[in-house]
């Protein structure tokens, strides 16, 4: 699938990983739908990236929500043909910390923002996507691209909830790939490492340094860039499906 004249919602898209995505898409011909709840970064990268961009307000976790920017998405710009699932947050707090349990309801947070928002959006995107005309000769309608962790197979202490929704993000990959495979959809999923995001611009130098030198080759931070040309490969290559890539200089993450 080429980028060029097709259409693509990006959740998480104002900032990171995801703005990454939505400047590479645009320069590569792509109309993008900008999903976030970011309402300052998402309407400037819209106004600066033009016509081909449009920004919606969406929590991901909102049925309601999702499906009327899904609808105003195919209005701009008729059907849509990728999805990138990059919204998401972090969380740290062990499971017992100075005798009190984790509480409840900041893991039942984590886990419906990023794996159950990440379904929901992904669903009723496959919907739309099996309502349309194949684009080739294969039957293809559409990518679905979800963003995992390497926290997924190698969680830290105190990443227990993130651990948790992203290796459920993994876990649905191969169902789901199997699932629209009928329909002519794709479905993968990157598996991020350590990558330079704002984020990473607050630790103290001593951390930074640390944290690159915990990398095996390069030995730096990965760029945001070079996840977005990863996903760039994956709407690409008709070839890639059921496939779960981790993105990390080949680090493993140690306890803490």
């Amino acid at each position: 699938m080429q980028l060029k004249g097709k259409t693509a919602i990006v959740t998480g898209g104002a900032s990171g990983l995801g703005e990454a995505s939505v400047r590479l898409y645009v320069e590569n011909g792509a109309r993008v739908a900008i999903f976030d709840m970011n309402d300052d970064r998402g309407g400037k990268l819209a106004e600066e990236l033009g016509e081909a961009v449009i920004y919606r307000n969406v929590n991901v976790t909102d049925e309601a929500a999702v499906a009327t920017a899904i609808e105003a998405t195919v209005k701009s710009f008729g059907d849509i043909h990728i999805c990138n699932n990059f919204a998401g947050i972090g969380s740290a707090a062990k499971t017992v910390g100075k005798g009190k349990a984790m509480p409840l309801a900041d893991f039942k947070q984590v886990i419906d923002i990023n794996l159950i928002g990440t379904f929901n959006v992904l669903r009723l995107v496959a919907q739309q996507m099996a309502s349309q005309d194949p684009i080739d000769e294969d039957g293809q309608r559409g990518v679905i691209i979800n963003t995992a962790s390497i926290a997924a197979y190698e969680g830290q202490i105190g990443q227990a909830a993130y651990s948790a929704s992203k290796g459920g993000v993994v876990g649905m990959t191969l169902p789901i790939a199997r699932d629209l495979a009928s329909l002519g959809i794709r479905v993968n999923t990157i598996v991020p490492g350590l990558i330079h995001t704002p984020l990473f611009d607050s630790l103290p130098e001593p951390a930074f340094k640390s944290l690159e030198a915990s990398t095996l080759f390069p030995k730096r931070l990965g760029k945001p860039q070079e996840i977005a040309h990863l996903s760039k490969y994956i709407v690409e290559n008709d070839y890639t499906n059921a496939e779960c890539i981790r993105m990390d200089s080949g680090i493993r993450m140690q306890p803490r």
